[in-house]
């Protein structure tokens, strides 16, 4: 079984009733600088290897769409993490759509786990840790083609 090695924090994800007037929240009091947003989300930079996602919805309320995501190297860790949450501690691992491994932790925190082929990550590539790690980008697997972007 594959060791897994978090190297960082992905995104931390809340949630609003009004995504414009978020976004300039965050813009105002945090000079977050606005990456993309549309159809009721919006994501802002942090510092120079996070972002900020913003979802809206009808009505807040606790443990919706607020998550964080976690960063591993390889596809091989991520299915290392999802066989522990499964044979171990007896989760339900969501792995299909963006995040491959999206799980709710035994006290209802969610947590998606991502690698560095999956598309988030092209905002980091510019950063020498990423560039230092080897990693090579090939052909995008088939659930994650940039068609799908």
């Amino acid at each position: 079984m594959a060791t897994v090695q978090v190297f960082g924090i992905n995104h931390v994800a809340i949630e609003t009733d009004d995504v414009t007037a978020t976004v300039s929240f965050y813009e105002d009091v945090f000079g977050l600088k606005m990456l993309k947003g549309g159809e009721g989300a919006a994501w802002c930079q942090v510092g120079e290897h996070q972002f900020l996602a913003i979802f809206e919805v009808e009505r807040l309320a606790r443990g919706r769409a607020a998550h964080f995501g976690f960063i591993v190297k390889t596809e091989a860790e991520i299915n290392a993490v999802k066989t522990k949450l499964r044979e171990q501690y007896g989760l339900h691992v969501n792995d299909q759509g963006f995040s491959r491994c999206d799980f709710e932790d035994p006290w209802g925190n969610r947590i998606q786990v991502v690698d560095l082929h999956d598309e988030s990550m092209v905002w980091l590539l510019p950063y020498r840790e990423v560039q230092t790690l080897g990693i090579e980008f090939g052909e995008p697997r088939p659930e994650a083609s940039v068609a799908d972007l």
